[in-house]
């Protein structure tokens, strides 16, 4: 009978101030007489339900989505079953509070809005006691470590120790959708300096007032960050988060194969870019291996899609030469190419050969987003450039002209940021262009009927691929884990949902794809020979089990 019960050591004010076991109005009378909470709590004894009845009235009631944000991280810091119950039953609604969009304007205010610190703040500074902070986290045995140096924050930059907004919301999301238990959860700034020149020069900033360390020094200080990751946390997966594009880069080929880690930017996006144009191209009735494929950006999300989409062709049974061939990435300087001088070593894998341009007028260099379409009449054409506005009218109307369904995914966040407002795609191709976009955007009524369009959000895959690589303990994170992840989210869109244009499943579904996603990366990682842990023979149910679920269980004095 006694194991029903949570054994707690804290009593009175100090067990209300413990997010990870503060119940609130919920305590019971027999736990409010037995842990000291008498009189410090209004007499009316509340269940979960009430509490969750009551966070979304006043969730709704606030004036503004940075309201809501704030509202939600004082509900997660005062009580972490409640928020997170809350968000699993609203995460719809929820989803672009505690993550993309609203998240980058709290980045951008974090110093103004800090309530209560949360994760781990790694500098220059304390980096020889890692050891000690690692060992003494805030969390119970870390099994999913968010960590970002905060220069590469969404399309915003440079944001300085604000960054750390973005693993605290990403973690609250491998909870609700992945099913991680919130103390297994460890956030991480690590804290380099910062070279925003307004961060700097203002008297509140309260991260490292210093201009961010060269690359030797930087190097050095993963370094140690890492060692002590591994001797600290062996069991965590680690998801390198909006490093700048080279180090992204160094970082994810320096360690993939030292510890279970991936860069969310590069291959989290590349893994849901994948499922959303397989989606499209079933509502298209396309194959992916018969498409030419343009992408406008090339830091390291544009990079990332460009090389996992390579990968997929080749998975699809085209040679690496072929693969290349049919996939053209735009940087600041025009099309890349293999033999441009000085290319930096990450867009080299991406780069076309000179022969397949070889005779354009105007060269490459030189040619504009229309000339470009009509060079190679692209069925898919992808933004990841964070520049408003790349995507122009005469763009998508000559795709529209030769394509019966041109695809076209305009995926920088914020929404600000995005290469063309999807009501516009839609009405520069009469309706016919399958439209996804990185930040939600509402339904356009045109044509008599509603056109709805998909977010292609890195939580369709993130999650799973945490949940799945920490449940098979797998050594590294492959490639194979990653279009298993890919197809997976794929699999898990509906029907109807391909029916109502939707290339991903709706996000009220997340959790069970999470556990579809967590089941093909667990499979991948047996098939590859990195996991450490034995297959299930129920793999779903193990998951299932696994998965946390929050609810109020009660307490006994030690």
């Amino acid at each position: 009978m006694d194991d029903e019960f949570v054994p707690v050591k804290q009593r009175g004010v100090e067990l209300l101030r413990n997010p990870a076991l503060n119940k609130g109005t919920a305590f019971t009378p027999w736990e409010r007489t037995a842990f000291g909470l008498t009189g410090l709590l209004p007499p009316a004894v509340s269940n979960l339900e009430d509490q969750m009845q009551r966070v979304i009235e006043n969730f709704r009631a606030e004036a503004t989505p940075l309201d809501k944000y704030i509202y939600l991280r004082l509900l997660q810091d005062r009580n972490e079953t409640l928020f997170h119950a809350a968000l699993m039953r609203y995460l719809p609604e929820m989803t672009p509070i505690v993550y993309t969009p609203t998240v980058a304007e709290a980045v951008r205010k974090f110093s103004r809005i800090l309530r209560r610190s949360r994760g781990l703040y790694i500098t220059p500074e304390n980096i020889d006691r890692a050891d000690e902070m690692l060992s003494s986290a805030p969390a119970g045995e870390v099994a999913i470590i968010v960590c970002t140096d905060n220069e590469g924050i969404l399309g915003i930059g440079d944001q300085g120790v604000g960054g750390i907004g973005i693993p605290i919301g990403k973690l609250a999301l491998y909870v609700a959708a992945g099913g991680f238990h919130p103390t297994s959860c460890l956030p991480i700034s690590l804290d380099v300096g910062t070279d925003n020149e307004e961060l700097l020069a203002d008297p509140l900033y309260i991260g490292l007032r210093k201009r961010r360390l060269g690359d030797e020094q930087y190097a050095e200080f993963i370094e140690v960050f890492v060692g002590a990751v591994r001797r600290q946390c062996p069991q965590a997966v680690l998801q390198w988060e909006d490093l700048s594009r080279q180090r992204a880069f160094e970082s994810l080929e320096r360690y993939r194969n030292l510890l279970p880690s991936f860069n969310d930017d590069i291959q989290g996006t590349a893994a849901v870019v994948h499922a959303a144009l397989l989606g499209a191209l079933k509502i298209a009735g396309r194959s992916l291996s018969d498409e030419t494929i343009c992408i406008v950006g090339a830091g390291a999300a544009g990079v990332g899609v460009a090389s996992g989409l390579i990968a997929a062709l080749q998975a699809e049974g085209l040679s690496p030469e072929q693969a290349r061939a049919q996939l053209y990435t735009f940087d600041s300087r025009g099309l890349i190419v293999s033999d441009r001088p000085d290319l930096p070593q990450y867009k080299q894998r991406i780069a076309v050969a000179p022969e397949l341009v070889r005779g354009w007028d105007p060269t490459p260099e030189q040619t504009t987003l229309l000339e470009i379409v009509n060079h190679l009449r692209p069925g898919i054409l992808i933004g990841l450039s964070g520049k408003p506005g790349a995507f122009g009218r005469d763009a998508v109307h000559a795709m529209a002209s030769y394509c019966e369904w041109p695809i076209v995914f305009p995926l920088s966040n914020p929404s600000d940021n995005v290469e063309a407002h999807p009501h516009d795609v839609a009405k520069w191709s009469e309706g016919r262009a399958i439209v996804a976009t990185g930040s939600p955007f509402e339904p356009l009524q045109y044509g008599g009927r509603s056109i709805e369009f998909s977010q292609v959000n890195n939580v369709y895959v993130f999650p799973g691929i945490g949940a799945g690589a920490y449940l098979s303990g797998a050594r590294r994170i492959t490639d194979a884990m990653l279009t298993a992840a890919a197809q997976a989210a794929h699999h898990a869109v509906s029907d109807q949902e391909l029916a109502a244009g939707h290339v991903l499943p709706t996000l009220a579904r997340l959790r069970a794809v999470a556990a579809q996603v967590a089941a093909a990366v667990m499979r991948a990682a047996a098939a590859e020979g990195v996991a450490t842990k034995p297959l299930p023979d129920d793999v779903a149910g193990y998951i299932a089990d696994w998965q946390y679920r929050p609810c109020y269980r009660p307490y006994r004095p030690v």
